[in-house]
């Protein structure tokens, strides 16, 4: 990157390297597509319609959301096939049902009684039939049904006896990112195969339809072995990666597509720390890698282009100052090493966390040295 052309963007800048994006994109969908699943990316990460095409382009089918907005701005964008991925709640389906009114196909999903009883009595209310996944929970790590349970019946057939599509099962195993060896991740990616698939064929058993099962998280579609049984993978933060990620073992540092340009401000040189712009606001508050193996503070240090600065992290952060150090000493030329002025790039703990404190990405060449374009992502729910 010729320092130059980034020296004219205003600090602290959400950088995105468009080839190392490609690439990722690439990557995943290669290896679903080799898999034989369909792959569903969740834009949660980028909330950006430049990125999401590119996705699509590359093959992906449908999109995953976590927000309804998101919903909204995709489907406007014209992507039809939507999954909202979080549980629903009664007080969000009228603006399901009049994104569904106006001809986007959107899934939601519940993982209770409750939930379901209360999506059958609006869809009668107001005449309308909306599709239902249900979530289960195939690791212990967060929502969802169990697949060997009761209420997993009973959540279907409340939808299905209430009028509503009951469209398939998902599950997300999150417990993969407490993981760092091939074997583990390979071992939970069957453990979130098998035990949705169970859930599946237990609806199927019982007389209830169940069209669609649907996985995935980063470390587990990066890691299966096989998908028997599955129709989709969803997987978010492959498109950008992280430090998080690199910890886990299903990326390198040089696959991160997402850093945060950032100038040295100041310096206290007895504590070997250097003052830069870039504080939690604009890093997050992610401390990710800090129950790892590898603890990069707020993020790993590179040079403007691109290259990581070995031993260096932000150390600690304020909400407007980031402190560079060395890990574990002092550096007492500092201000020599990283001198007032100097562009500096830092790799995130967790894409989505640092990405959602920017409302644009500046997305470079890292090929030909020159910034493509700024493109527009955006926030809230």
């Amino acid at each position: 990157m010729n320092p130059t052309t980034l020296s004219r963007y205003s600090t602290p800048a959400a950088l995105l390297d468009t080839a190392r994006m490609q690439r990722n994109i690439d990557t995943m969908q290669s290896r679903l597509n080799a898999l034989n699943v369909k792959l569903r990316p969740h834009v949660k990460t980028s909330k950006c319609v430049e990125v999401v095409r590119r996705q699509i382009d590359a093959g992906a089918s449908g999109i995953t959301v976590s927000t309804l907005k998101e919903a909204e701005q995709f489907f406007a964008a014209g992507i039809r096939d939507i999954l909202y991925a979080v549980g629903m709640v009664a007080v969000k389906l009228p603006q399901a049902k009049a994104l569904r009114d106006r001809g986007c196909d959107l899934k939601i999903i519940v993982d209770s009684v409750d939930a379901a009883q209360a999506v059958a009595d609006f869809g009668r209310t107001q005449g309308h039939v909306l599709e239902v996944w249900l979530e289960v929970d195939t690791d212990g790590h967060r929502a969802g049904l169990k697949p060997d349970g009761g209420e997993l019946i009973a959540v279907g057939r409340a939808l299905h006896q209430g009028g509503m599509t009951l469209g398939g099962v998902m599950t997300h195993a999150g417990a993969s990112y407490e993981l760092n060896t091939p074997a583990a991740l390979a071992a939970m990616a069957e453990q979130e195969r098998s035990r949705c698939v169970l859930a599946a064929e237990r609806l199927r058993a019982a007389g209830l339809p169940c069209a669609n099962v649907s996985v995935g998280s980063t470390p587990t579609a990066l890691s299966a072995q096989r998908l028997d049984g599955v129709t989709e993978v969803r997987a978010g933060v492959y498109v950008f990666h992280d430090l998080v990620m690199t910890n886990i073992g299903v990326a390198r540092l040089d696959d991160l597509a997402l850093s945060v340009l950032t100038t040295v401000i100041g310096h206290q040189k007895e504590k070997g720390w250097a003052l830069v712009d870039a504080g939690w606001m604009a890093m997050s508050r992610d401390r990710g890698t800090q129950k790892q193996m590898h603890d990069y503070g707020y993020g790993q240090v590179c040079d403007v282009n691109g290259v990581p600065v070995e031993g260096y992290i932000v150390d600690s952060a304020n909400q407007e100052h980031g402190i560079v150090a060395r890990a574990g000493c002092v550096d007492g030329d500092i201000a020599g090493r990283f001198p007032v002025g100097t562009q500096l790039r830092i790799l995130p703990n967790h894409a989505c966390a640092t990405a959602a404190q920017f409302a644009e990405y500046v997305a470079v060449d890292s090929a030909s040295g020159g910034a493509v374009a700024i493109w527009p992502r955006f926030g809230g729910w």
